[in-house]
């Protein structure tokens, strides 16, 4: 099973540093609040989402 979350709900739930992480986002990176990361159940799991 997969799971998307966006930037700006990453944000919300306080794990977008991780988020940047696991993605390989750089702060100088683009990014807009409604782009979407598609998260195995493994990373979910990590994230503690799931």
């Amino acid at each position: 099973m997969k799971m998307i979350i966006t930037q700006a709900e990453a944000v919300e739930k306080g794990i977008w540093p991780e988020v940047m992480k696991m993605f390989g986002v750089d702060n100088e990176d683009e990014i807009w609040p409604s782009e979407e990361y598609i998260l195995t159940e493994e990373q979910a799991q990590k994230l503690h989402l799931k």
